[in-house]
This record gives structure tokens, sequence and C-alpha cells, in this order.
């Protein structure tokens, strides 16, 4: 019974880290999660805790909101980042492309000015 209760305990482990790393990527909070699934705030603190263990429907519902298949969702940590590295969220990114363009218009005028 005991190799039962860890691997119950290791797959708590695996959802919440891997809910944890994707609502990272989505840039959400928990709070935002809970609105997106339709399941309680105090019901993703404690999946993330590993206090509660979910529905077939929940893990899909959590899987939707966080834009993974429901699978990806008990990957343990270091598969699930091999396979499915961290995206970085669309503000972020559109940041730094911005801040790229910026530095480089900059360098760019800068040559121009000074072949003049």
């Amino acid at each position: 019974m005991g190799e039962i209760t860890a691997e119950m305990e290791n797959l708590r482990r695996m959802l919440s880290a891997n809910i944890k790393k994707y609502r990272a990527v989505e840039g959400i909070s928990q709070e935002k999660l809970a609105e997106r699934t339709g399941l309680s705030d105090q019901l993703i603190k404690d999946i993330e805790g590993c206090r509660s263990w979910v529905s077939d429907k929940s893990i899909i519902k959590l899987a939707y909101a966080l834009k993974v298949e429901a699978y990806q969702l008990l990957y343990p940590i270091t598969e699930a980042n091999r396979l499915y590295p961290i995206r970085l969220p669309s503000g972020i990114l559109k940041k730094l492309q911005n801040e790229i363009k910026e530095n480089i218009d900059s360098k760019f005028a800068a040559v121009i000015t000074a072949e003049e």
C-alpha cells in the first residue's frame, strides 16, 4: 500500500508542477485559471499545493485553459521541460522584439548620420 501512496503523491506533484509551469507560460494567476476553467480558486490552490486530486473532466478543463494537451499535465517535470520547453508569454516576446528593433534602428541611424 505504501508504494501506491507514493505513486499518488508523485502524480500530485507532477500535476502541480506542470500546472504552475504552464500557468507561468500563459502569464496568468491562480484566480484567472479558476475563471478560465470554472473551478474554484480554492481548488486550484489545493491542486497546486498537492492537497487535492481532480477528475478527468477537471484535468481536461485545466489543459484547455492552459492551452496544452491533457497528458502534458501528467508528464514528469524533467520530461515535460525536455519535450515542451517554456515559451515566452506573447507580451514579453513582443516587448523584446520592440526593444531589439529600436536598438537596431538607433544604431542604423547613427551609422547613416556618421556617413553624411
